[in-house]
């Protein structure tokens, strides 16, 4: 399996794999007990592994929501809980959410052996998001530790296509108008946001800078953990879908 074949066969499932705990019931539950909405819960349990920043500086690994929104979320999140125990807990349910899941799949010591090389192997420069997630401590169970390392490489994907937007000359909301136009009012651009000529040409530019990105970070797997990870992916899909 090239590099490529695996970026173009694992990109989408690893994005709805990796998102699966944000407004699952039972991170919805750990966030009120923390005296967090979900939304709340998302963003400071998103963003924590941050630090203690101010809410510019989250906008600026989100890209996506207007900054008004991440302000409010974030600063309003900062006075009930901070930021880096809100991670842990948030990461905490992804973890809970995979024992849950993915105790019976086969092969996740391969699949991780594979993830954990890829993003071992990665120059975090410019890609603040997912060098937190990266440097947060893996569970040692397969099941838990396999679902962090999804979410890590979603991250990952998410970082190295911000960057390729902006290197573009695109704004991310003109990009986030485009792929998910139904949401705008949820990420604070209400009164809609103006697409300016090329821009739909330009974002498929975009994507294929981004696999190829992706793909670069797979090259150095041998064939073998190529394998792992594909399979790995399929797998962990699968539970999900047949629980």
């Amino acid at each position: 399996m090239t590099p490529e074949e695996l970026t173009t066969t694992t990109f989408e499932a690893i994005g709805a794999l990796g998102a699966k705990y944000y407004f699952h019931p039972d991170t919805l539950a750990v966030g009120k007990e923390l005296g967090l909405d979900g939304f709340r819960f998302y963003v400071i349990g998103r963003g924590g592994v941050l630090g203690n920043v101010e809410s510019p500086v989250v906008t600026s690994a989100f890209g996506y929501f207007h900054p008004a929104v991440i302000d409010k979320m974030w600063t309003s999140s900062c006075e009930i809980v901070e930021p880096r125990e809100a991670a842990r807990s948030s990461l905490r349910c992804n973890a809970a959410l995979g024992r849950k899941h993915l105790g019976d799949v086969v092969g996740l010591d391969a699949f991780c052996e594979a993830a954990e090389a890829v993003c071992a192997g990665v120059n975090p420069a410019g890609l603040a998001l997912f060098a937190g997630y990266a440097a947060e401590p893996l569970p040692d169970d397969e099941a838990a530790r396999a679902l962090q390392l999804i979410v890590t490489l979603r991250e990952l994907r998410g970082s190295q296509h911000l960057a390729t937007i902006v290197a573009a000359g695109l704004h991310p909301a003109v990009a986030h108008a485009l792929r998910r136009p139904d949401d705008l009012d949820t990420f604070g651009w209400a009164e809609g946001v103006e697409i300016p000529d090329g821009a739909t040409a330009a974002l498929a530019a975009v994507d294929a800078t981004t696999n190829k990105l992706t793909a670069a970070t797979y090259q150095p797997l041998n064939d073998a953990q190529r394998t792992a990870l594909a399979t790995g992916v399929a797998a962990i899909t699968a539970a999900f879908d047949n629980p």
